[in-house]
């Protein structure tokens, strides 16, 4: 929001001598935002007058039409006689009234103005555009002033040329502060002094003589005021003044009608819209749009409506999308001259002026699902005064009588939905207690009285919020507004004080391990949006009654492209991958440890308790209800190489075996000893996916999955050949750990190892043998690792050989010989009654 100092003064006394910047200081104490503070006119040194052209001479021979214009600048040349003046601009015309700087002036931009010979002419001064003023961006023409100004008068005066104006940054629970009657209420309040409101105006009561309105959908607009002028003059112009507040607000002015309705808007923050009366068919209606229903907007594109889109109709059907953008059908026209006769034809000479109030979440999504933000919709999303929409109508049509020569019709619509007053129930010192400051039950009430609501009680106060301030809901919300203007600064500094013996959780300390760990094994960590979309299910090739493919969908998602919460992390790892990979990053492993969500089927709309103390248990128990499961996932992703090439040796590629040992390291972070099975899981290889498995409650479950993706998911979503990946669910891992982390202890007795080689079956797996070895081997086993695996002809069709070597330790005594041996054969009996395995060369 953009704040001109010279405007903000019509309705706030603060000191003369007050600069921009002291404004900025106050408002950033009360709150505000205030980025800069721009000065106007810096540098901008007169002669800079009103001229009017005498005559105008047209110099040929260049390479573009060059006029020699005779300007009348009354007595501020000194001498009285007319200016020559050299200029390129084709815009005005002999008798118009322009802006000249003469010789000795200095333009913004430090640009010196003096008389000299251009074009075979001596040019004294220049014919002024708005850009070469700074006062806006325009290059097409020179200004043509009111025909009524005083040859010779000062232009700098006229222009407010010199001026300070104040960007603010509105946050989007303060949206009353898009307007000037919101920053002067900061204004007002930060200084002390008293409000000029612009919106205390006669308003007449509604009638039923007004234009007739029908509102289908009383929820999403509950007030809709209308009024009408007639009898405008389709040739008036907006002054100059008009044209320059718009423009130091950032607007680019328009035509009278428009910019009457924008400059309200800035003044009252209330959007309106003028209709060209004429052009409508009928009564003004409110309503959903139907299926297929297309408008063409003012900007000129046809758009498709969503039956959520709440539309403006006439008889003929929408006319607008209501709160964001009007439609090109009765749009206020322009009058046009006959270049021969000179006589006028076309313009509005009726209005119809509306005024309404629309939900600020239909607006919202209107506005994104047609990537159409406007300065109308930007201020229904953050909420509008209600009540101020029968001012702003007024204040439009008294512009338009004024301005405009027209008259207003003594019909008043105004729909309205009745509700009541939104009030807080507040302890008088719990903005005490929120702050830690005393400020006094007298210092709340009068701080509250100055944001406008109305506060009555002792101890515990009832506070009803005005109108404008649609965020004031809870407690806390009163207090932020104590707290801030009595001041942020004034808060004491504290540190806060945890209540004692309270650490990290055995979840919280997991989760730190694990991302420790697999950055620690050369793992980079990327962090993914949690949202998805449902076609990338299709890709990685999941089945269609896969669970993953049960989403939760945001009612309110970012991107109409990613409107579900994620069921498993790897789209949005493997999405970064391929976004790495196609920057020249090609020996890439990354991870990431994060929620997903799964949706449980019974889950309750969300209760909402209060803020001023601590949930009930049934409150908590309602908000669990509502949410979806959120089991903690780890997942990584590699491609590329694993180990790169040096002198050390040669390097190998990422593969398989290196996923399923991101998930033994995952694992071991939690204490458990994973087995890992052969198995069919998508997206990963039906020959190359590993199972991981843990007991978890006494029951051998699956708690993860790695290996190498299917080849038809890694081209489905660009992915680079032989990507491997490996998602693991921590939650079941924390559950299945054997404890708290020990430790580790350096043993003073020796290790007895002992390598065996078992030869079994082919379908035999390797974890089913190494759990009966250890089984076998009993309480002196410490490890156990398979270091071999051999197929040959010497073994027989379908037969293999693996080798483990077993580490034996007692942690009292150093073993002895035959308890070495007698542990080694248990293992080798026990895996051979398990599995049938014969020791190899036996």
């Amino acid at each position: 929001m953009r704040v001109p100092l010279s405007w903000l003064r019509e309705y706030v006394d603060f000191p003369a001598g007050q600069t921009g910047r002291d404004v900025q200081a106050r408002l950033i104490d009360a709150g505000l935002e205030v980025e800069t503070v721009e000065q106007l006119g810096t540098g901008l040194k007169g002669p800079l007058v009103v001229g009017e052209v005498l005559a105008i001479e047209e110099l040929t021979g260049f390479r573009k039409p060059i006029r020699y214009c005779q300007v009348n600048v009354g007595g501020a040349n000194g001498t009285g006689e007319p200016q020559n003046i050299v200029c390129g601009a084709r815009n005005f015309a002999v008798g118009d009234k322009v802006v000249v700087v003469l010789p000795g002036a200095v333009l913004p931009g430090d640009f010196a103005i003096s008389a000299r010979k251009t074009y075979g002419k001596v040019s004294e001064g220049m014919i002024c555009s708005a850009a070469e003023l700074g006062m806006s961006d325009d290059h097409e023409g020179i200004i043509v002033l009111p025909p009524g100004h005083e040859p010779g008068s000062d232009a700098i005066e006229l222009l407010e040329l010199v001026d300070e104006v104040l960007d603010i940054a509105v946050t989007p629970d303060r949206g009353y502060c898009l307007s000037m009657r919101g920053i002067a209420r900061e204004t007002a309040t930060a200084y002390g002094v008293p409000l000029r409101d612009p919106a205390l105006l006669d308003v007449p009561a509604p009638n039923e003589h007004g234009y007739p309105v029908e509102v289908a959908d009383p929820r999403a607009c509950d007030r809709f005021t209308a009024r009408t002028v007639t009898g405008l003059d389709p040739e008036a112009h907006s002054p100059v003044w008009l044209r320059r507040r718009l423009q130091k607000a950032g607007m680019r002015p328009i035509s009278l009608a428009v910019d009457i309705t924008n400059y309200v808007m800035l003044e009252l923050g209330q959007p309106l819209h003028a209709y060209d009366r004429a052009r409508l068919d009928g009564p003004v209606g409110v309503r959903r749009a139907e299926p297929g229903e297309k408008l063409t907007t003012l900007d000129g594109v046809q758009r498709v409506l969503d039956p959520e889109d709440l539309v403006i109709t006439d008889r003929r059907g929408p006319i607008g999308l209501a709160g964001v953008m009007g439609g090109a059908d009765t749009e206020i026209g322009d009058a046009e001259a006959d270049p021969e006769t000179g006589a006028v034809t076309g313009g509005t000479t009726e209005v119809v002026i509306e005024a309404a109030h629309f939900d600020p979440v239909t607006v919202a999504r209107t506005a994104r699902r047609h990537k159409l933000s406007s300065e109308a919709s930007r201020r229904f999303e953050r909420g509008v005064d209600p009540e101020a929409a029968s001012a702003a109508a007024q204040r439009a049509v008294d512009l338009l009588v004024l301005l405009a020569g027209g008259s207003a019709e003594a019909g008043v619509t105004e729909v309205v939905t009745p509700s009541g007053p939104h009030t807080v129930r507040i302890a008088a010192d719990h903005p005490d207690r929120v702050a830690g400051v005393t400020y006094g039950r007298e210092t709340v009430v009068r701080r509250l009285q100055e944001i406008g609501c109305d506060v009555y009680g002792q101890d515990e106060l009832t506070v009803t919020a005005p109108s404008w301030r649609p965020d004031l809901t809870d407690p806390n919300d009163l207090a932020e507004e104590v707290i801030r203007l009595e001041g942020y600064a004034n808060l004491p500094s504290t540190l806060p004080r945890p209540p004692a013996g309270r650490g990290l959780t055995e979840r919280q300390r997991l989760h730190r391990r694990v991302g420790r760990a697999l950055a620690g094994a050369g793992f980079t960590e990327a962090l993914s949006y949690p949202f998805l979309g449902e076609s990338v299910f299709d890709q990685l090739g999941l089945d269609a009654d896969d669970p993953r493919r049960a989403v939760v969908r945001l009612a309110n998602p970012l991107a109409d492209t990613e409107p579900a919460l994620r069921t498993t992390l790897l789209p949005g790892l493997l999405a970064a991958l391929r976004r790495n990979d196609g920057r020249g990053e090609h020996d890439l492993a990354l991870f990431e440890t994060g929620l997903v969500f799964r949706p449980t089927g019974a889950e309750q709309p969300a209760p909402r308790p209060p803020v001023d103390r601590r949930p009930t248990e049934e409150e908590l128990a309602g908000l669990a209800a509502a949410l979806p499961d959120q089991p903690r996932r780890a997942a990584v992703v590699l491609s590329g190489a694993r180990r790169l090439d040096g002198w050390w040796g040669k390097g190998s590629a990422a593969n398989w075996a290196d996923a399923v040992e991101a998930g033994r390291t995952v694992a071991r972070e939690a204490r458990v000893e994973l087995t890992v099975r052969q198995d069919r899981h998508a997206p990963w290889h039906p020959g190359r996916c590993a199972a991981l498995l843990a007991s978890v409650d006494g029951e051998e479950r699956v708690v993860g999955h790695a290996g190498e993706l299917h080849p038809r998911a890694v081209k489905a979503l660009g992915l680079p050949e032989r990507t491997c990946a490996m998602e693991i669910d921590l939650d079941l891992l924390e559950r299945a750990g054997t404890g708290p982390l020990r430790a580790p202890r350096v043993s003073a007795f020796p290790v007895a190892t002992q390598d065996v080689a078992l030869v079994v079956d082919g379908s035999v797996a390797a974890a089913d043998v190494g759990a009966a070895l250890r089984a076998g081997a009993g309480e002196l086993l410490e490890s156990l690792r398979l270091f071999d695996v051999f197929t040959g002809e010497q073994l027989g069709e379908g037969r293999k050989s693996l080798a483990y070597t077993l580490r034996f330790r007692a942690p009292d005594r150093t073993l002895t010989a035959e308890e070495i041996s007698a542990a080694r054969d248990a293992a080798v009996a026990a895996a051979a009654d398990r599995t049938g395995a014969v020791l190899r060369g036996a």
